[in-house]
């Protein structure tokens, strides 16, 4: 059975840990360090012993990172840089090469709401499930971006600088595109349940191979979509595979309500734990108001992270990156540099908050990725705050997560 979640901030239940991998790593010169392997980034074995690694580290998945349009330091339009990485690999398709190679990780793979169809992320996602034998997630993510809206050409974005997101014009743009992303969340969610469990006859005898019964229309009706179903492909193995979502303070609070409404993970990004303890309140606040209170949700934290054996040596590889770069790296989430160590006192104090778990992003994945599964792993599991073995089949079961009835089943609908 799936431990439960922590019943309060307290809690001395281990920590979960996930990995956020993108390209080379998340600082922008991180392809020119001697770990990294930039001539693989486009091969199916670099991501391949990425999820090995992150698997032999006992992690509980990984994401893979996605996008439109190709990487920026822009924040709204593609820059004119030949010095850093750009292009990236399909994170759903990359997730379902990956899947046979592993046996317990979860795989997360971004999926752009804004312009793609929810039916058939619906499809690769439950597909995915079944590659992995229920080890399948997502993460939704939103675009406002011009030039990734014109590569569909059926909508189109004003131009706005990230000084002017307080502005009442982008606040209600973005509003909508969180809201839009949450009723794209619901279609795929109701997608998956449009088979019931049993809808598989596979009777030969009678040459009865479905029952017709027990596949469901859906019917939703939406500001962008509408959707009648059902799926072609019966109901994952988890039932309802992980979603997940990233949400940045704001002052209209959208990025929290997706969250508490729609997902299972939310990733946040305090700097400190009094910041902590406020965005965990803020979430739960609107996970109350959701109706969803009772209904388990992770809360992990996010940080990019430079390892290494000494403080020192931390801070000088980011220098050194920072000067190949021209410039100093900043994130949405905490920046932590020093030893695997002094990460785990980090993130046991952000604990404290009401997190039940972290998800890294290496700054040099060939670097910083081994440092998280040989260094703070052990770190952790020294400290009784990590696993030191999986403990379930399922990426649900990993998390403590059930799996969920069917809503259209007879007993659900009674």
């Amino acid at each position: 059975m799936p431990t439960p979640l922590p019943s309060s901030p307290a809690s001395s239940a281990p920590l979960h840990l996930a990995v956020a991998l993108d390209g080379a790593g998340w600082h922008p010169a991180a392809w020119r360090e001697p770990a990294a392997r930039p001539r693989d980034l486009f091969a199916a074995g670099y991501w391949a012993d990425l999820v090995a690694e992150a698997e032999r580290g006992l992690l509980d998945f990984v994401t893979i990172e996605d996008s439109l349009g190709l990487q920026s330091s822009h924040f709204l339009e593609p820059d004119g840089r030949t010095d850093q990485v750009r292009g990236r690999l399909d994170a759903v398709l990359i997730a379902a090469r990956i899947a046979p190679l592993t046996r317990h990780i979860g795989l997360v793979p971004t999926v752009v709401a804004t312009h793609t169809e929810p039916f058939h992320i619906s499809k690769a996602i439950a597909t995915l499930d079944y590659v992995s034998s229920g080890r399948a997630g997502l993460r939704v993510q939103v675009t406002a971006r011009p030039n990734e809206a014109g590569h569909f050409g059926r909508r189109t974005f004003p131009r706005f600088a990230l000084e002017d997101r307080d502005d009442p014009v982008v606040r209600e743009l973005t509003t909508g595109l969180l809201d839009e992303a949450a009723d794209y969340v619901e279609v795929v969610r109701r997608l998956w349940d449009s088979w019931e469990d049993d809808a598989e006859i596979r009777d030969v005898a009678t040459g009865r191979f479905i029952d017709r019964d027990r596949l469901h229309y859906i019917d939703f009706e939406g500001d962008q979509f509408s959707v009648r179903g059902p799926s072609i492909t019966p109901r994952p193995p988890q039932g309802q595979p992980l979603v997940s979502a990233l949400a940045h303070e704001s002052a209209t609070g959208a990025p929290f309500r997706l969250v508490a409404r729609s997902a299972d993970v939310g990733y946040v990004t305090p700097h400190d734990i009094e910041q902590a303890r406020a965005v965990v309140a803020a979430v739960r606040a609107e996970q109350d108001a959701a109706g969803r209170a009772d209904d388990p949700l992770h809360l992990f934290g996010d940080l990019v992270v430079f390892l290494d054996d000494t403080p020192a040596a931390a801070e000088s590889r980011r220098d050194r990156l920072d000067d190949l770069a021209g410039h100093a790296y900043t994130s949405d989430a905490r920046i932590f540099a020093g030893t695997p160590a002094q990460l785990a006192d980090v993130l046991l104090e952000l604990r404290e908050a009401g997190l039940s778990g972290f998800r890294l992003r290496p700054a040099v994945l060939g670097h910083d990725l081994p440092a998280i599964t040989r260094g703070l792993v052990p770190e952790l599991q020294r400290r009784g705050a990590f696993r030191s073995s999986y403990e379930a089949d399922t990426l649900r079961g990993l998390l403590g997560l059930a799996r969920p009835a069917n809503r259209y089943s007879p007993i659900a609908t009674a």
